[in-house]
C-alpha cells in the first residue's frame, strides 16, 4: 500500500528522497522493479533503463548521451532521436534483427561493401550494391549477373580504324585514316585522325570513353602482321595513341568488350587461337585470357554487358563455320560453344549488337580455304541472353563482306566492304537495321571513300553497362 495518497489533480513533489516501485529500498530518485508501461518517457540527466521482457515502441527523446548495453530479451522498436552533439553507443552484447528500410536519405557519405571481383558477396539479393576495386566501379546484382551502375551519357559515335581505302584487292594499302560516324542521325563519315602506321584487317572494341584498335596488317606476308594496340578518345578527334601490345602478332582477328575489359580473339596470318585481354581504363600490354577452339579469323563479333561472342568465319582445318563461341568478361577462361549461325559456310562475317541481341552479316558463302565464294546478303539475329542458334533477320541492301560493324542500343550499321569475287571494288555505302524489328537493311550514309577490312567500334554498343 502507498504510504502517501494524492488526488488526481494534485502535484506530486518529493524533495531529498527516493521513490521505489516494487522495492522498499530504492537507490535512485525513481527506481522501478518489474513491468512498466508508459505512453511517453522524457529523461533528463543520466538514466539507465533495463528491460528483460516486453518492448518499447514509443518515441523516446534523450538530451544526454545514451548507452544501450543489451538485455536478455529486450526489444527496442519505434523511433530513437539523438540530439545534436550527442552520441549513441551500443554495447557488444546487443544484437539486431533483420528489418527493412522503405526509404533512406544520406546527406553526406554512404559506403557500400568494398572488395575485388573474387570477393563479391556469395549469396547477394537482387539490388545489392558492391564497389569493385578491380574495375573501380559500383556494381549491382540483378538476380543473375553483377552489372555496372551506369550513368554515362553516350553520343552514339562509331569509330572506323584503317582499312583498304582504294579500289583493288592487294594494292593501294593506305590504312592510316580513322573516321567517325553518327549512328543516331547517319550521313557521311568525318575525319577523326590517323594511326601511327598504316593498318588493315584490324579489330576494334572499347568503352564509352576509350576506343581501341588491335593487331592488323601493314606489309607483305606474315612479316606485316602487328601486335600493337592503339586507342583514341571517341568524344574528341585526334590521332591514335599507343596503348600496349597483344600477346601474339597477326591480323583478321576479332574484339569484344564490356565497359572495362577489352577481349581480343585469335588472329589469322599467322593463325592463332589465343584469347587475350586488357583493362580499358589502364594502359598496358594484354595478358592471357584463355583459348578458343580454332583461329578466329574473319568472324563476326557481338557483346552483351557480361559476355563476348564471335560467330562464323574460319573454322577447323581452315574451312568456314557456323559456330558461335562465347566468353564471360569477368572470369578468364576458354570460350565455349553458344550456338550456330544459319549457314555453316559463312566467311568474312561482320557483327554488331545492343545489350540483348547480336546482328551478324554472313559475308560470303564458301567451304574452301581460300576466299572465293558467292557473296550473300543474309543477316542473322542472335539472342545473347540464353544459349541457342541464330535465326534469319533479313538482308543487307547490297552485297557486302569484310564490312565494319558498329551499333548503339537501337541500331546496327554495316559500313564499306566489297562483293568479291564479283567485284573487288571497295564500297563506300553504310547500311543500317533497327535491332528490335526484323527486316532488310536500308541505306544510311557513306564513308569518306570506299574501303574494306577495317576495325570498328562505338561508344554505345551492347557491351556497355556491366561486366
Amino acid at each position: 500500500m502507498a504510504t502517501t495518497r494524492f488526488g488526481h489533480l494534485d502535484d506530486f513533489t518529493l524533495k531529498n528522497s527516493k521513490v521505489g516501485i516494487g522495492t522498499s529500498t530504492p537507490t535512485e530518485a525513481l527506481e522501478v522493479i518489474g513491468g512498466s508501461r508508459s505512453q511517453d518517457i522524457a529523461v533528463t540527466g543520466i538514466a539507465t533503463l533495463t528491460s528483460y521482457e516486453g518492448f518499447q515502441n514509443k518515441k523516446t527523446s534523450y538530451t544526454e548521451n545514451v548507452s544501450i548495453t543489451g538485455g536478455e530479451s529486450g526489444t527496442l522498436s519505434g523511433e530513437i532521436v539523438i540530439g545534436a552533439g550527442l552520441t549513441m553507443s551500443v554495447g557488444t552484447g546487443a544484437t539486431t534483427g533483420q528489418g527493412s528500410i522503405k526509404s533512406l536519405k544520406v546527406s553526406n557519405i554512404f559506403t557500400p561493401p568494398i572488395g575485388g571481383t573474387n570477393e563479391r558477396p556469395s549469396a547477394p539479393q537482387p539490388g545489392a550494391l558492391y564497389y569493385n576495386k578491380d574495375f573501380r566501379t559500383i556494381e549491382y546484382w540483378d538476380g543473375s549477373f553483377w552489372r555496372q551502375v551506369d550513368n554515362t551519357t553516350r553520343r552514339g559515335r562509331a569509330i572506323f580504324f584503317g582499312g583498304y581505302y582504294v579500289p583493288g584487292y592487294g594494292t593501294g594499302r593506305n590504312g592510316l585514316g580513322i573516321e567517325f560516324f553518327d549512328i543516331t542521325s547517319g550521313g557521311t563519315t568525318k575525319d577523326f585522325g590517323t594511326y601511327s602506321a598504316a593498318r588493315t584487317n584490324t579489330s576494334g572494341c572499347g568503352s564509352a570513353v576509350r576506343s581501341l584498335s588491335a593487331s592488323g596488317y601493314n606489309g607483305p606476308g606474315t612479316l606485316g602482321s602487328s601486335n600493337e594496340i592503339e586507342y583514341v578518345t571517341p568524344a574528341s578527334a585526334g590521332n591514335a595513341i599507343d596503348f600496349g601490345d597483344r600477346t601474339a602478332t597477326g591480323y583478321g582477328g576479332q574484339a569484344t568488350s564490356s565497359s572495362t575489359r577489352g577481349v581480343f580473339w585469335g588472329n589469322r596470318q599467322p593463325d592463332t587461337n589465343i584469347i587475350d585481354y586488357v583493362e580499358i581504363p589502364t594502359l598496358g600490354n594484354a595478358v592471357d585470357f584463355g583459348d578458343t577452339p580454332y583461329n578466329s579469323g574473319y568472324k563476326g563479333a557481338a557483346q552483351s554487358p557480361t559476355r563476348g561472342f564471335v560467330g562464323g568465319g574460319r573454322g577447323p582445318s581452315g574451312n568456314n563455320s557456323s559456330d558461335i563461341q562465347v566468353v564471360t568478361f569477368a572470369s578468364k577462361g576458354n570460350s565455349v560453344k553458344f550456338g550456330d549461325l544459319t549457314s555453316d559456310l559463312s566467311n568474312n562475317v561482320t557483327g554488331a549488337s545492343n545489350s540483348t541481341t547480336g546482328i551478324f552479316s554472313l559475308g560470303n558463302n564458301t567451304g574452301m580455304t581460300d576466299e572465293t565464294g558467292s557473296p550473300v546478303r543474309q543477316i542473322d539475329k542472335l539472342n545473347l541472353a540464353s544459349s541457342g542458334n541464330a535465326v534469319s533477320f533479313g538482308e543487307l541492301n547490297r552485297d557486302h563482306q569484310r564490312c565494319g560493324g558498329a551499333s548503339n542500343q537501337t541500331r546496327a550499321i554495316f559500313a564499306g566492304g566489297f562483293a568479291y569475287p564479283g567485284s573487288v571494288v571497295a564500297s563506300d555505302s553504310i547500311d543500317n537495321v533497327t535491332i528490335s524489328s526484323a527486316g532488310n537493311a536500308v541505306d544510311f550514309g557513306t564513308l569518306a571513300g570506299g574501303k574494306h577490312q577495317f576495325g570498328a567500334t562505338s561508344d554505345s554498343h551492347g557491351g556497355l553497362g556491366g561486366f
